[in-house]
């Protein structure tokens, strides 16, 4: 058994990755939709809902617009899934009995160490990916809103921040370097800058993993076949990844709208700065209502039910395990 376990874990990592690379690639433009409706304020909301959000991008931005960010989220989802998906199994392995069983309180534990395992990457990989995704929102609120434009305050901002935008009676979208940022932020905040709202990236990943792992697997027990032959169908991994994914997303979403207000390093005029979690969660309240801790919910939760559908099929149909020659009963027993 240990053997098996140390030659499947490459398949486990490459399936993680392959897995949020086709993730990413198709979901995207939701994830954008879902950053710039959570960034709005109220009485400078620019998008009614997603659609008008995505429509208004394709034709102030064109169509690639949709995707501003995605190269920096293609490049490390890679990682951050592959860690995601091999820890919690690894957790769950070691947290096992001898016969292989968990009970629920075990299979939350290792789901929460998944998510704290993860948030190594996916800090400054959202970090990186909202500064782009929330460009254009920052660009279109100069464009409608003329005179409060010289008000534009940038809150602590780099100077490679606040290039990405002029102030000229028709403001463009300018292209902005994840790089340039990066090395900018390093620069001036050294390595805690790429880790600004890691609090909130905990509080938001740790409870998603808590509860998508235990009931993703509680609903793939129910489309096994018998309890001697343990696989499901590829479309049920799907329906069970879909269905875990979107009630665990909508779940954390006022955390996900905390961590995006915290990580959103440029404000538009009028927005205010925060001064961490609790500070941002009391000018929220006060300002914009509860209801706003639900901005960009449905976004976010059409963005994880086919990601983590996705994923879950790759995993479960064994991807990795094609690749490196291993045999589909490793598919299943790993």
């Amino acid at each position: 058994m240990a053997q098996q376990q140390q030659i499947s874990l490459p398949a486990k990592l490459i399936n993680g990755g392959i897995a949020g690379l086709v993730g990413v690639t198709c979901v995207f433009p939701i994830d954008l939709a879902k950053t710039r409706l959570q960034n709005q304020r109220s009485g400078q909301q620019l998008y009614k809902n997603m659609m008008d959000c995505l429509i208004k991008t394709v034709k102030s931005e064109g169509y690639f617009g949709m995707y501003r960010g995605a190269a920096v989220n293609l490049t490390l989802v890679t990682p951050e899934k592959a860690i995601k998906l091999a820890a919690n199994d690894f957790f769950r392995q070691q947290l096992s009995n001898d016969v292989g069983k968990l009970t629920v309180f075990k299979e939350m534990l290792a789901g929460c160490c998944a998510g704290m395992c993860q948030v190594i990457v996916t800090s400054p990989m959202e970090m990186l990916k909202i500064q782009l995704q929330d460009a254009g929102r920052l660009v279109a609120q100069q464009r409608v809103m003329p005179s409060i434009v010289k008000t534009l305050k940038m809150g602590g901002t780099s100077a490679v921040l606040s290039r990405s935008y002029n102030t000229a009676p028709t403001p463009q979208v300018m292209r902005m370097s994840a790089i340039e940022i990066t090395k900018e932020l390093l620069r001036t905040k050294g390595v805690a800058g790429l880790y600004r709202g890691l609090g909130a990236t905990l509080m938001r990943d740790i409870p998603f993993s808590v509860v998508y792992f235990p009931l993703f697997a509680h609903l793939q027990q129910l489309g096994q076949h018998s309890s001697e032959d343990p696989s499901v169908p590829f479309y049920w991994s799907f329906m069970s990844g879909c269905l875990a994914g979107s009630i665990a997303a909508v779940a954390v979403s006022p955390c996900d709208v905390v961590k995006t207000r915290l990580q959103s390093l440029k404000k538009g005029p009028n927005e205010e700065s925060y001064n961490g979690v609790v500070d941002c969660i009391r000018k929220i309240v006060r300002k914009e209502g509860p209801r706003a801790f639900l901005k960009g919910a449905s976004c976010r939760a059409l963005v994880i039910a086919p990601l983590f559908g996705i994923a879950q099929v790759v995993y479960c149909v064994g991807v990795g395990e094609f690749l490196l020659g291993y045999t589909p009963y490793n598919i299943y027993s790993a």
